[in-house]
């Protein structure tokens, strides 16, 4: 099986990001919510709060979405084309997508794509709270393996050297620049994780 990450990896762009400028455009309550985001931002950025706990605050617009599910569904009929074109050629069935961007806003693109569940951000969709802790680093490890213990993964692919954790239990891994893959680089990779 191959892994990837989604946001700038598969996905032009940033899906949280791009589904939070969709619903305010749909529904401008949600800008009512910038005082405490953008609070919960600094409070990461100096060190106050971990990215679980600013993210959590973030994904508290979805309380303003009336049915998030139709919502989601609507933003993808819009946004599916922006799957990069690399992806699409190389596709599997088997491909996981392992990601710190929602499950709940990731499954239905990959259902779309034929691919099974994602590995993803465990959110209540109705609150924003996070179920567990953000997808995010050797957190992306401990999720996949709880999902497909010793499992091999042929390939990786991430935007981010913060999945350096998973590049390391890949037999190869890729780096994702400007849209395209390319090797991961000379970077021991296995002395990034234990």
């Amino acid at each position: 099986m191959n892994a990837y990450d989604f946001d700038k990896t598969i996905y032009a762009g940033d899906s949280s990001v791009d589904f939070y400028l969709f619903t305010l455009r749909r529904h401008p309550s949600v800008f009512l919510l910038w005082p405490s985001q953008i609070a919960a931002f600094f409070r990461y950025k100096s060190g106050r709060c971990d990215k679980t706990a600013m993210k959590q605050v973030f994904f508290t617009f979805v309380k303003r979405i009336p049915d998030i599910e139709s919502e989601v569904a609507l933003f993808w009929d819009k946004k599916e084309k922006k799957i990069y074109d690399w992806y699409r050629a190389q596709m599997r069935e088997d491909d996981v997508i392992i990601s710190a961007s929602p499950e709940f806003l990731l499954g239905d693109i990959c259902k779309r794509l034929g691919l099974s569940a994602p590995i993803a951000s465990r959110l209540d969709e109705k609150s924003g709270e996070f179920c567990g802790k953000n997808c995010h680093d050797t957190e992306k490890v401990l999720r996949f393996r709880e999902l497909y213990g010793d499992a091999e993964i042929e390939k990786f692919y991430s935007d981010s050297r913060s999945d350096t954790p998973m590049a390391a239990i890949a037999k190869e891994a890729f780096f994702i620049r400007r849209g395209r893959p390319e090797p991961w680089g000379e970077i021991n990779l296995l002395d990034h994780y234990d």
